[in-house]
């Protein structure tokens, strides 16, 4: 990859990354700043905490495009490695955004769009992996937590080596991110889906 298609992947898959859907998505609803209630965080999950279900399926839907529509586009232009550097890009633009002074959301739903438009059996496979645990736990932050850290299994299972070391690099940052939610988790406090938490 030329030096100039990895600068066009690195900036255009982080401001893809850096839209705040949650936060626009609430205003325009009348919901207020999203960033003041429940965790503060401007991810679906906590744009559900709002009691808006439709808003809170949006941002999950447009948090997902924004890590699938750089892989797409720049596995087109460019190809496969800069579709990968892109939807890295998109996913730390998420954690990281620069309209909010780098303080994003947790990446899991940005992590689900850019495996599947790297892959979508192993995007499939997180989505199956996810629905399981919350399935038997009640427990979102688990479920994404397992589906992340599987993920780099799941590329490796679907013949795709290059895409074991972006799974690993996502999977890592989501337990990072996360590290308050595995502290509630080994105390036994993390609450089930349906009941909210102030972190």
């Amino acid at each position: 990859m030329s030096a100039p298609a990895m600068i066009v992947a690195l900036l255009f898959g982080y401001l893809c990354g850096t839209v705040p859907f949650g936060l626009l998505f609430s205003r325009w609803a009348g919901l207020g700043d999203i960033r003041s209630i429940g965790s503060g965080n401007i991810g679906a999950t906590n744009v559900l905490r709002t009691g808006n279900k439709l808003v809170a399926a949006l941002t999950l839907v447009c948090d997902a495009l924004k890590g699938t529509i750089p892989v797409v586009v720049l596995s087109w232009l460019y190809g496969p490695e800069a579709g990968i550097l892109g939807g890295l890009a998109a996913f730390f633009g998420h954690l990281f955004p620069i309209w909010l002074g780098f303080r994003g959301g947790k990446g899991v739903a940005t992590s689900i769009g850019v495996l599947f438009g790297l892959s979508w059996p192993l995007g499939l496979g997180f989505l199956v992996i996810w629905g399981v645990m919350a399935a038997l736990f009640r427990m979102s932050s688990l479920a994404a937590l397992t589906a992340s850290i599987l993920s780099p299994v799941g590329a490796y299972l679907v013949s795709r080596g290059d895409l074991v070391l972006p799974a690993t690099v996502m999977a890592g940052a989501i337990v990072i991110t996360h590290r308050a939610n595995i502290q509630r988790l080994i105390r036994g406090e993390e609450p089930r889906i349906g009941k909210s938490t102030a972190a």
